[in-house]
C-alpha cells in the first residue's frame, strides 16, 4: 500500500476539515475553518501533517510549537489528531505521533503535550500507550454559553 506522511498544503484544507469535523462529531463553520487553516499554513509555529494513503488524506495531526514562559522553553502541543474511521487500527495515529515528535525535537522543543476531552477515553489510552502521562487538568469556559456546564462531544 502506497502511504506517506507529509506537511499539509493549501489544497488539503477540505480533507483536514472533514477529518477534524469527524473528530469533533459536528460540522464546524467552513468559512472560518478555511480562514484559520490558511493563516496557520503561513505561521511558522504551526505544523499540520497529513497521512496520505493511495493519494487520499486519511489522517492529520496539527501541531503548535511555541516558547512558553512557565517552561522557559519551546513546547510542542498537539492541537488535533484525527484518523478516518475506515483507516483506524492500522498504526496511522502512532506514525503521525512519532513523526510529530521528531519534528518537534528538531525544532528545539523539550516536550510535547496534548489536551484531550475527558469523554475521549480511547484517545487517552492511545496517548498513554505512546508514553505520555496525565499530569494536568485543563479548565475551560464557553463565552457563548457560560451557563452550559455539560461535557458532551459534538457540542
Amino acid at each position: 500500500m502506497n502511504a506517506c506522511i507529509r506537511e499539509s498544503k493549501a489544497d488539503d484544507c477540505k480533507a483536514v476539515y472533514a477529518l477534524i469535523c469527524s473528530m469533533e462529531e459536528k460540522q464546524l463553520p467552513p468559512t472560518e475553518f478555511e480562514k484559520i487553516y490558511n493563516a496557520q499554513q503561513k505561521d511558522d509555529s504551526c505544523l499540520c501533517l497529513i497521512y496520505e494513503q493511495e493519494g487520499k488524506a486519511v489522517g492529520c495531526l496539527n501541531l503548535r510549537m511555541e516558547y512558553q514562559l512557565h517552561h522557559a522553553a519551546k513546547i510542542a502541543e498537539i492541537m488535533e489528531l484525527s484518523v478516518d474511521a475506515h483507516a483506524r487500527c492500522q498504526g496511522i495515529g502512532q506514525k503521525l505521533y512519532a513523526y510529530a515528535c521528531r519534528k518537534a525535537k528538531e525544532s528545539g522543543c523539550i516536550q510535547i503535550e496534548v489536551c484531550c476531552n475527558r469523554l475521549r477515553t480511547r484517545a487517552h489510552k492511545f496517548y498513554e500507550t505512546q508514553g505520555m502521562h496525565n499530569f494536568h487538568y485543563k479548565f475551560s469556559l464557553d463565552f457563548l454559553s457560560p451557563d452550559d456546564s455539560e461535557n458532551r462531544l459534538g457540542k
